[in-house]
């Protein structure tokens, strides 16, 4: 079907573009004609008719959408009704059956508008000569005659099956008139040659591109309708990817997860179950360092020896005067404590087995490992033995006090 069209044609240069044989052209109501880029129907647009005399020809304004002559006079005219009319039918339905022998024109236009329809969207091209020579349509008209007595004269446009050009677009277009012969032919011919006339039109010069969808607005107008635009290609996904399942955008690869490990594992310090005491003790070093002589190795430790019995005999002999009922308590207050040496080699295990731990590793699974149990114990046990001689000693200062103020003498 044609529903819009773009004529922007001047009115005394109509008639030569589809009429070559010399003759004369009378125009009627030229004056309402009003060029546009986008002509819908009810719009006034140039239709070339048959004269009185076989010399004559006639530029006539009409209406676009034809209103038959039967209509009421009280009746308002629809022009969308029927602004096209099927050409296989033309002859057999009675709105168009009588115009067929006397009521044929030609409409003049410089190019049509179709929509492809896409979904629920349309798209609008606009189709045309390459050459850009004017169109031209086989039309049929009549008039009527309101309540008033005014008479109005209107036309549609018949319309064929689509060329295989144009098949892709939409299933209809306008029949075409391509040269002098079938427009003689329809306008001046009889009902028999129509056979020949009223068909698709198969020449390689119709052209079309797509134009902004604004057109599907009458009131849209101006040279913005022929430019030609471009489309948005839609890629197309095929149906799997809608149950695809997605993978969320923070999940790590496994070379990521590797590597945050590892930074962890570089800068984690575990923290000491039990901070280490200064200790002048330190063990002996068995693995030596290469280029080191052992006699030198062994010296600092010979003179530390002779210091410490210097400090012994020292004490020794500026020990305090202690009694006999105090020298019958201190046996019971003496207490053998761990070694110091015992108590430093195991926390240094503790320490070693807290740095090989894993980082990543529980804090129970910690906790349980052999090592942290042993130093649990040492700890444990060498902390009783100190809070009970400090209650032993307190208790010793106690009896001294009491000997030394209330004893018998």
């Amino acid at each position: 079907m044609c529903g819009r069209a773009r004529c922007t044609i001047r009115a005394d240069g109509i008639p030569g573009s589809c009429i070559r044989n010399g003759r004369s052209v009378r125009s009627v109501d030229m004056d309402r004609y009003r060029p546009s880029y986008n002509v819908s129907p009810g719009s006034n647009m140039p239709v070339i008719r048959r004269g009185d005399t076989g010399d004559e020809v006639v530029l006539h304004c009409m209406k676009w959408g034809l209103i038959p002559s039967f209509t009421k006079k009280t009746e308002k005219p629809d022009h969308y009704k029927m602004f096209n009319a099927r050409s296989e039918s033309v002859c057999e339905k009675p709105s168009f059956r009588r115009l067929v022998p006397n009521n044929r024109c030609l409409v003049v236009v410089e190019g049509f508008y179709e929509w492809k329809k896409d979904g629920s969207k349309k798209q609008p091209y606009y189709i045309h000569f390459k050459s850009s020579q004017p169109l031209v349509f086989a039309a049929l008209y009549d008039y009527w005659k309101n309540s008033e007595g005014e008479a109005l004269y209107t036309f549609t446009i018949l319309t064929t099956s689509s060329s295989s050009a144009l098949r892709w677009l939409h299933d209809r277009m306008p029949v075409i008139l391509g040269d002098e012969k079938a427009i003689d032919a329809w306008l001046d011919g009889s009902t028999s040659k129509f056979d020949d006339v009223l068909k698709p039109y198969e020449e390689p010069e119709l052209v079309w591109y797509p134009v902004t969808a604004a057109m599907g607005k009458p009131s849209f107008n101006g040279p913005e309708c022929i430019q030609e635009v471009k489309l948005k290609t839609e890629e197309t996904r095929p149906i799997s990817k809608f149950f695809t399942k997605r993978e969320p955008d923070n999940k790590k690869s496994n070379t990521e997860i590797g590597e945050s490990v590892k930074h962890l594992a570089e800068t984690y310090q575990p923290k000491q179950l039990k901070e280490e005491p200064e200790n002048e003790d330190e063990p002996e070093n068995e693995d030596e360092p290469d280029g080191v002589d052992s006699k030198e190795t062994k010296e600092p430790n010979t003179k530390k020896e002779s210091a410490d019995h210097e400090n012994d005999d020292n004490k020794q002999t500026h020990q305090p005067h202690i009694s006999k009922e105090e020298s019958d308590i201190q046996p019971c207050l003496a207490i053998k404590e761990p070694a110091a040496s015992e108590e430093h080699h195991i926390k240094k295990e503790c320490d070693i087995e807290h740095q090989t731990v894993n980082p990543i590793l529980s804090e129970k699974s910690i906790l349980g490992s052999p090592v942290v149990k042993r130093a649990y114990e040492i700890s444990t046990k060498s902390k009783q033995p100190v809070k009970k001689k400090a209650r032993d000693d307190k208790q010793q200062q106690q009896q001294l006090t009491l000997f030394s103020y209330f004893g018998k003498r």
